[in-house]
């Protein structure tokens, strides 16, 4: 389904991202979203199907858990009248990751200034965001880096 075109605000879909079946199979909860979208907390618990061979976090949540916040969050910021997707995504393992883990996201007002005025001409624009995950004691066990795609839909081909 396509939640994209749906509007039930922050409360709404982190409601709906922690009955989405792909977050609660691997353990993952989304905390918190900001109601202007500039922010998301999601936490990932050790749980017996989200571990490794080893016992530690499996790399595939802990990357599934970053997956589609800065791309939700700048739709959300720009509006409809733009397409933002994902175009690519880094994880560096630095750490075994055990227990709890969380990553926060932040969308800066600047981000989104950037991304309007970048794309004004119909040019297409694509930002790099990073967001670390960090454990119980804050030390970071892995870092992510997303890339997305933003055009203004009528510039679409």
């Amino acid at each position: 389904m396509n939640f994209s075109k749906l509007n039930f605000g922050a409360a709404g879909m982190r409601r709906m991202m922690n009955l989405w079946p792909v977050f609660r199979g691997a353990g993952i909860r989304v905390r918190e979203i900001a109601p202007d979208f500039r922010s998301v907390t999601v936490e990932l618990r050790a749980k017996l199907f989200n571990r490794n061979w080893v016992g530690t976090h499996f790399g595939g949540s802990l990357f599934a858990m970053t997956d589609p916040f800065f791309m939700i969050m700048m739709m959300q910021n720009l509006g409809r009248e733009y397409v933002v997707w994902d175009k690519a995504g880094t994880v560096r393992f630095l750490k075994p990751a055990k227990g709890t883990v969380t990553a926060r996201f932040t969308l800066e007002e600047q981000d989104v200034t950037r991304a309007r005025e970048a794309t004004a001409a119909g040019d297409k624009y694509e930002p790099r965001f990073k967001v670390d995950i960090v454990d119980a004691e804050g030390v970071t066990v892995a870092d992510v880096e997303k890339t997305l795609h933003v055009r203004r839909e009528s510039a679409r081909a």
